[in-house]
């Protein structure tokens, strides 16, 4: 699988003095609207609209569990895996976080044409 991979911080600790734990912050990529989040187990990357019913990830909260609650009727999502822990068998989209010396990347697939 390839991937675009673009610079979101500079120095991982500049990504963990931006984004304090739970709190988000939105980019937008090739057209695709991601969500970065840090919790207790480290920063995660997820498309910003609820496949429920479209509503914006970014304006609900992140749980102990280590998921994301939407803020319209509550689905929350396992930001390991995207997938619904309740409200249906719904799944978001999530984009590879790496950290590395110079900076750390959210990576968005490559298309089939783009390889």
């Amino acid at each position: 699988m390839s991937y675009h991979w673009f610079k979101i911080f500079e120095k991982e600790e500049r990504a963990e003095d931006y984004l304090q734990p739970n709190t988000f912050i939105n980019f937008e990529f090739k057209g695709e609207k991601i969500c970065v989040t840090r919790t207790s187990k480290g920063f995660y990357a997820f498309g910003d609209k609820c496949p429920h019913n479209g509503a914006s990830l970014s304006k609900g909260f992140c749980t102990k569990k280590n998921e994301i609650v939407c803020p319209l009727h509550r689905y929350s999502f396992d930001l390991e895996t995207g997938r619904a822990t309740s409200g249906g068998a719904f799944a978001i989209n999530l984009y590879p976080i790496e950290i590395k010396e110079n900076g750390v990347y959210v990576g968005i697939k490559a298309k089939w044409w783009e390889s």
